[in-house]
């Protein structure tokens, strides 16, 4: 995708769209990707973690029932930020509808599902706690060796990078789109340190729970939130910055 200029959205507010955005055949570009990564990626899921479930409950659910929660909280996660992101990539859609709220309102939502991530791993956790075949010296050196990177990596997001940014600001504001790449903590590592390092820590919910399907729920998440990246963010990055970089 070449590089396209920025226009003005109906807005007065800084929220430019690009006009090579403003298409539905950008819209769904890659997302036929997206959709066949959610069920290879949840049929792998459920292979490795099947063996381990059926027995299982924590606060009155079951651990099958809490398998497929946590999928569908990751699922529904991305399927929202391709939907805001592109709809606001070409029609400033959010900004339309709430003015200067737009970047909140989108939080409000954001939010919640992102938290949802790690805690529906530890409720499938704990419902399938005791499941992994796996000493537990191993276990915990693991779990401490995940839990590591991605608690630096958090803090490297709210350190350099900030919230709004990592909202996905530079689809809402074009001053996000001029700042410069962030090559500080974590992101000296990764420029995507958020998806290569943050992710781990839920493998160390799972190994330090003990629970087989918590792990392969992690390995479910982990391994989407990249088909994400590919399918929805690489492209809209192109558009923006003439790289993905």
């Amino acid at each position: 995708m070449a590089e396209n200029p920025e226009e003005t959205s109906a807005s007065t507010i800084d929220a430019p769209t690009l006009a090579a955005a403003r298409s539905l055949r950008y819209v769904f570009y890659r997302q036929g990707w997206h959709l066949a990564a959610a069920f290879a990626l949840s049929a792998v899921a459920w292979f490795l973690a099947n063996p381990a479930l059926g027995d299982g409950r924590f606060l009155g659910i079951s651990d099958r029932a809490w398998f497929w929660v946590t999928i569908a909280v990751s699922i529904l996660h991305q399927l929202l930020g391709w939907l805001v992101f592109r709809g606001q990539l070409g029609w400033g859609i959010l900004t339309r509808w709430f003015g200067e709220r737009d970047l909140h309102i989108w939080g409000l939502i954001f939010m919640p599902l992102l938290a949802g991530r790690p805690l529906t791993i530890l409720a499938l956790a704990l419902a399938d706690s005791g499941s992994l075949t796996m000493p537990l010296f191993m276990r915990i050196l693991l779990g401490v060796l995940f839990i590591l990177p991605a608690g630096y990596a958090v803090w490297s997001v709210l350190r350099y990078f900030g919230i709004e940014r990592a909202l996905g600001g530079d689809h809402f504001r074009l001053h996000f789109r001029k700042m410069a790449f962030v090559g500080e903590g974590a992101f000296r590592w990764s420029s995507n340190a958020m998806y290569a390092y943050v992710f781990l820590g839920l493998w160390s919910i799972a190994l330090l729970a003990d629970s087989r399907a918590a792990l392969a729920a992690a390995f479910f998440q982990h391994a989407f939130v990249w088909a994400h990246y590919y399918c929805t963010e690489e492209p809209d990055m192109t558009l923006m910055y003439g790289t993905s970089a």
